[in-house]
């Protein structure tokens, strides 16, 4: 699969070669899009956009990670990038309705559905609860414990995903956890 002749094929934009990049990478591109935003229309929108940037750039590939790394990179900076967008919007949406501007606000609901294979919960509510807590970790632990735990890759993958040293990402992942059992801990004190 990362042999130098289909990089080489997809550097010289061969259709066959991106039709092989689709069947080989698009269930797991979807699959990080659905860990991160956990509503399929934008996951498959995000998704679409991952494969419109790997086309895009697949020349700006050096080939010092596989190409599989280079793709989760693009796909988690895709993902960070529709987060930040999306609490922007809310954020405007609501010192708006402060001023008394009111702009009627984007009514989806992002845990509408969730089908990903890699998290099996009793229930949807808590999936929900799940998700918003990992949404409110700081960015590195969030990105770190999403690949981990949701897409299971290794701390290596991890390390060369992100850039950063295996004991950082180990670090990083201790420190989310312990957040999260925090959050969920508090979550659950002032539910009963």
């Amino acid at each position: 699969m990362e042999d130098k002749d289909f990089i080489n094929d997809l550097k010289a934009g061969k259709q066959f070669a991106y039709a092989k990049l689709i069947d080989l990478f698009q269930q797991k591109v979807f699959a990080t899009c659905i860990s991160f935003i956990p509503n399929k229309e934008d996951a498959e929108d995000i998704a679409q956009d991952v494969f419109v940037e790997v086309y895009n750039s697949i020349n700006k590939f050096k080939g010092e990670s596989k190409l599989s790394t280079w793709i989760y990179r693009i796909t988690t900076n895709k993902c960070l990038e529709f987060i930040r967008k999306r609490n922007t919007k809310k954020r405007f949406a609501f010192l708006q309705s402060i001023s008394g501007n009111e702009l009627p606000l984007d009514k989806t609901k992002y845990f509408t559905e969730i089908n990903h294979p890699g998290i099996v919960l009793e229930n949807k509510e808590k999936s929900e609860v799940l998700f918003k807590a990992i949404n409110k970790l700081p960015e590195n632990q969030r990105v770190m414990f999403t690949l981990s735990k949701v897409d299971g890759l290794s701390y290596k993958e991890i390390a060369e995903i992100t850039g950063k040293s295996l004991s950082s990402v180990e670090s990083v992942l201790f420190r989310s956890k312990k957040s999260l059992q925090n959050i969920l801990k508090n979550y659950y004190k002032n539910e009963s």
